[in-house]
């Protein structure tokens, strides 16, 4: 076995190698708050240690504050116009074609697990949907010696070619759960711990599903059990010698009239079609994702494509004289102001405000599954969201103006 090196670089960045395991854990959509309000009851000691011994800090996601972004950025260190991933869902220009963004080729540049892979260094990708997983996956050379990548939603399905590995459940000793479950997410945690204690790999990243979040705000019994839940098992990993860091990939706000508990929408397609005609703009809504039942489609930022010859400064100026709109960006104004690849985004980027949604046209969503009132993501007022980790790290700046894909750089670089 070829010696560990010191530092691995990529993408611009150096790491030091991990001293003992690494367990990078992405909470799917918990803002802060959720962690607090968990500790607060007395049932989750490793949460408590961490807020009172650990390093215990505030970030900035990235915006548009949602899932596939985020996670690709916190897995690369580096900004979505670097990366190239700038939504759950896009428009694909050169094919005509709205699109889910989880096809490998769409990355731009390789992701922290493949550099220390290179290095010589065991890998473990864990995560919620299987709509992450071949993203985060990318480049990994899989089997059980080296690395596996798989997805609690397909655990049943895991083969050594695509995933490195087999027979999870019966590893885990869980059923594969429902997609729109708890339950999702503790599948990930209790494979985490199986591998850890079978494997040891050196970086271990585990990424959840923010169904609990959608539905239950910070403190409420449900989110409080889901947390403790997830203490548990962290538990468990510190207890094995693991390094951890967590973070989020978004927040999460009510977006739902306080009396009726509908949602609160503005139809931008909609709008546009009143303004410039029928189907002549085009609203993209990156939030999309084939798992729309706890959302409806609906979140805080969305891109237009206006037709060809339309100046887009009136529209702007009108959509910014709204009250529920936080800010309506040019293409170039807004992929600089949020670090966004401008090949990929439309002509405008309208981002809404703390609790209003953005949709395409009413017709177009169904909200059926709504069983509880609307929280979602997307917009500014989602971005902040908490750095942890179980160990301190003095030499960490007070005043650092972190983001969560720093979580790399924070767990490996600063924390002892």
């Amino acid at each position: 076995m070829k010696p560990s090196p010191s530092t691995v670089k990529t993408n611009g960045r150096s790491y030091q190698w991990p001293q003992q395991p690494l367990v990078v854990v992405c909470i799917d959509g918990s803002e802060p708050g959720y962690v607090e309000q968990a500790a607060a009851t007395g049932r989750a000691p490793f949460f408590q240690r961490l807020l009172e011994q650990g390093t215990n800090r505030l970030a900035d996601c990235v915006v548009p504050s949602f899932t596939n972004p985020n996670n690709i950025s916190i897995v690369t260190g580096v900004s979505p116009e670097v990366h190239g991933i700038c939504g759950n869902f896009f428009y694909d220009r050169d094919a005509d074609a709205e699109v889910m963004m989880n096809d490998p080729k769409l990355l731009r540049t390789g992701t922290i697990f493949k550099a220390f892979q290179d290095a010589g260094a065991k890998i473990a990708v864990i995560t919620a949907k299987d709509k992450l997983r071949r993203l985060l996956g990318h480049g990994l050379t899989l089997s059980p010696d080296t690395a596996v990548s798989f997805s609690s939603e397909k655990a049943d399905e895991a083969t050594l070619e695509e995933n490195g590995i087999t027979d999870i459940p019966e590893l885990v000793g869980l059923p594969v759960p429902s997609v729109y479950s708890a339950e999702l997410s503790g599948f990930v945690f209790a494979a985490g711990v199986k591998i850890m204690e079978r494997d040891r790999p050196d970086i271990m990243y585990l990424s959840t599903t923010d169904y609990i979040q959608h539905k239950h705000a910070p403190g409420t019994p449900v989110a409080n059990d889901f947390y403790s839940m997830m203490d548990g098992y962290l538990e468990q990993l510190e207890q094995m010698g693991c390094t951890i860091a967590l973070t989020a990939d978004h927040g999460m706000n009510a977006k739902h009239d306080t009396e009726t508990g509908k949602p609160n929408v503005i139809y931008l397609q909609d709008w546009m079609d009143e303004r410039l005609g029928t189907e002549a703009a085009r609203v993209i809504l990156p939030i999309t994702d084939p798992y729309v039942v706890h959302h409806g489609a609906l979140g805080s930022f969305a891109t237009v494509y206006l037709p060809e010859g339309t100046e887009p400064g009136p529209v702007i100026e009108d959509l910014q004289s709204m009250e529920t709109i936080d800010c309506a960006l040019s293409r170039e104004d807004g992929c600089k102001r949020f670090g966004l690849p401008e090949d990929r985004m439309g002509d405008l980027i309208v981002v809404s405000t703390k609790h209003i949604t953005l949709g395409t046209s009413a017709d177009r969503h169904d909200l059926s599954g709504l069983t509880e009132p609307l929280r979602s993501h997307g917009g500014t007022s989602e971005q902040r969201v908490p750095l942890l980790g179980n160990r301190p790290s003095p030499e960490l700046a007070a005043d650092a103006n972190l983001r969560n894909f720093d979580i790399f750089d924070v767990a490996l670089n600063k924390m002892q």
